[in-house]
């Protein structure tokens, strides 16, 4: 009977043993549903550049009516137009100082908005021009005196030398631009103003001087505007004209 009592107390604590229960087991943490944010990405390397400054902005072109007062010697009676066909344009240009300055054109009427855009361009190209007045500032609004003070200009009543036919800026339709540096040069080699000679060899390519191709003729060009440089005979590096 002890051995029976024995076997069965065995069998008692088998069965505690096994429906005993196991050992806690570490709590899994909770799944989240936000993702791990990534990794911060190694920040690109800095990069040198060189940033060119923007030209100051321009300041509003203003465009006058003018008199016969107005235009002095650059007028005068019997020539093609009436004061009342020009206007005069007060307008910003870039110059040789890497300023901007405050210059003056008379244009005719009908091309203020154009002759406007075409030196808003130059500026924006930085394009330098030495000075921009009437040619009236000058003693009997002589053209060499202003083309040898390298001045830009437009409406002078005059003709073409040796032709007698009105040049095209008697009609307010022409422009030189730096005349000094970009001379008209005839048949014969002959050239104005008289100091340009330095500026008669075009391979230079001094700041100021106008060549074919170039942003600044260009910005006449493409609005229609003919350049005497690509003229055969006479060479007229200043002068652009619109008929």
């Amino acid at each position: 009977m002890r051995c029976a009592g024995l076997a069965a107390l065995a069998v008692a604590t088998a069965v505690l043993v096994q429906c005993a229960p196991a050992d806690d087991a570490p709590t899994p943490s909770p799944q989240t549903s936000s993702p791990r944010p990534p990794a911060a990405a190694p920040l690109p390397a800095e990069t040198v550049r060189t940033v060119t400054p923007a030209a100051p902005r321009l300041r509003p072109a203003e465009v006058h009516a003018v008199t016969a007062a107005d235009l002095g010697a650059t007028w005068r009676p019997g020539c093609p137009l009436e004061p009342d066909a020009l206007r005069r344009i007060e307008l910003d240009y870039w110059g040789f100082d890497g300023q901007t300055h405050r210059g003056r054109l008379v244009v005719h009427r009908d091309l203020t908005d154009e002759v406007i855009e075409v030196f808003a361009e130059l500026h924006r190209q930085r394009y330098p021009i030495e000075k921009m007045d009437t040619a009236d500032r000058y003693p009997g609004a002589d053209d060499e005196l202003s083309m040898r003070d390298n001045n830009t200009s437009a409406f002078n009543c005059r003709d073409i030398p040796g032709t007698g036919s009105w040049s095209l800026h008697a009609y307010g339709r022409a422009v030189d631009v730096n005349p000094r540096l970009n001379p008209y040069i005839d048949r014969r080699g002959e050239f104005q103003p008289a100091n340009a000679g330095p500026w008669v060899d075009r391979v230079r390519t001094d700041p100021g001087m106008l060549h074919d191709g170039d942003p600044a003729v260009r910005a006449f060009t493409d609005r229609g505007w003919r350049w005497g440089g690509h003229w055969r005979t006479p060479l007229d590096y200043q002068h652009f004209e619109i008929g």
